[in-house]
């Protein structure tokens, strides 16, 4: 494993680099990758998976069949028998299939534009890297990162690259969610007070990586927590000041060795309203985000699977009553759209370090018992779907 997986980096160092790249990432295009000029009329952008295990599989690699603006162009997996099936469901090439090894021979193939890496959370940052140094543009799965110092080189590495690089948060892209952005970020029923998530599901060990700390980085809170987490700060259009955490007993399921089974957590705002979150490898949950606000509440349940997604409110009005859609093809077309137009992504690596950093202060608050202050955390909010 590389030496940045295990070295802090030091705040100094990446405050100097944040400064220096933050704003173009984040406002402008002055420090990205100058338009692809080359790009023939129709061409659409390629896309190598990096890691071909059941997302991969069961929703990406669909979901690139059904993209405006990139296609499934290459694959990175460490078996030769999924390789070889793979090219022949998809008609790959053979020079655009590269195990981990060969990898950062995509430096020489032109028709991989964007690398999408899907692998163990521990292993995004190694790859993330070495996918920027061969020139590519950058997709990474959530969570960003295990650490906070692996998240800061992986900002850094892509900054120097002149590459973008944007986090998998599928449900920007996706209207239930799109929506309530709208309705919280704009107060449509007034100040929202109290926020309610829930998101778990009973774990089987059919992907026990996800179990491994050392790979996972924890457990349902890395997983299934985040779309909580996410669904708050952009349903309130604020990071909370504080959170305080409580983490679930063993099941005695013996799954959970390493991990935590749970973990109950609330986020306090500067206004003084609060979110309670809840997420679990040893029960099925709901899956919801509600919203209660001065004049209503709103709320999504479920609010985070690929499909199926539903809402109501208070008022009856039918502002949740939408379509579900491909929500992976959504995204990875807004990202292909920001590399042709040469504007920054809506969710870029920033938004990931501030995840990774409130998931962080969780686990400490989880640990301590005590309120731990997030004022530290990056101040970053997607209000691009919230006009």
């Amino acid at each position: 494993m590389p030496d940045f997986l295990t070295s802090e980096t030091s705040r100094r160092e990446f405050m100097r680099t944040f400064s220096l790249g933050a704003g173009a990432s984040l406002l402008g295009a002055s420090a990205l990758a100058s338009p692809l000029d080359w790009l023939a009329p129709g061409r659409k952008l390629g896309v190598a998976l990096v890691g071909l295990g059941k997302y991969s599989g069961g929703q990406l690699a669909p979901a690139l069949q059904q993209t405006k603006y990139c296609q499934l162009a290459g694959i990175v997996t460490g078996s030769p028998a999924k390789a070889a099936q793979w090219q022949k469901q998809y008609g790959l090439a053979a020079k655009n299939c590269y195990d981990y090894k060969t990898f950062d021979r995509i430096i020489d193939n032109p028709a991989i534009d964007i690398v999408y890496v899907v692998l163990p959370n521990a292993l995004h940052a190694e790859y993330v890297v070495r996918a920027a140094q061969a020139g590519k543009h950058v997709i990474c799965e959530k969570p960003m990162a295990t650490t906070v110092a692996d998240a800061q080189h992986m900002i850094a590495a892509v900054k120097k690259a002149g590459k973008q690089l944007s986090v998998g948060y599928r449900l920007h892209f996706e209207p239930h969610n799109q929506a309530v952005m709208r309705l919280g970020q704009s107060q449509a029923y007034g100040k929202i007070n109290h926020l309610a998530a829930d998101n778990g599901f009973k774990f089987g060990n059919d992907t026990p990586w996800r179990v491994d700390k050392k790979l996972s980085g924890g457990g349902p809170l890395m997983d299934m927590g985040i779309y909580c987490l996410q669904g708050c700060l952009y349903t309130k259009g604020q990071v909370p000041i504080s959170v305080t955490a409580k983490l679930s007993p063993e099941t005695g399921s013996g799954y959970f060795q390493e991990v935590e089974a749970g973990v109950d957590w609330q986020l306090r705002f500067a206004d003084g309203s609060v979110a309670d979150c809840r997420t679990s490898y040893a029960q099925n949950m709901q899956g919801r985000l509600r919203a209660e606000a001065t004049n209503g509440w709103f709320e999504l349940e479920p609010a985070y699977g690929y499909g199926g997604l539903a809402g109501k409110t208070s008022k009856n009005d039918n502002v949740l009553d939408l379509p579900n859609i491909n929500q992976q093809a959504a995204q990875m077309d807004a990202f292909a759209q920001c590399v042709l137009q040469n504007k920054p992504t809506s969710v870029p690596g920033e938004m990931g370090l501030r995840d990774v950093q409130l998931l962080t202060a969780i686990y400490r608050a989880a640990e301590t018992g005590q309120s731990v202050s997030t004022k530290d955390v990056v101040q970053l909010i997607d209000r691009t779907h919230a006009k």
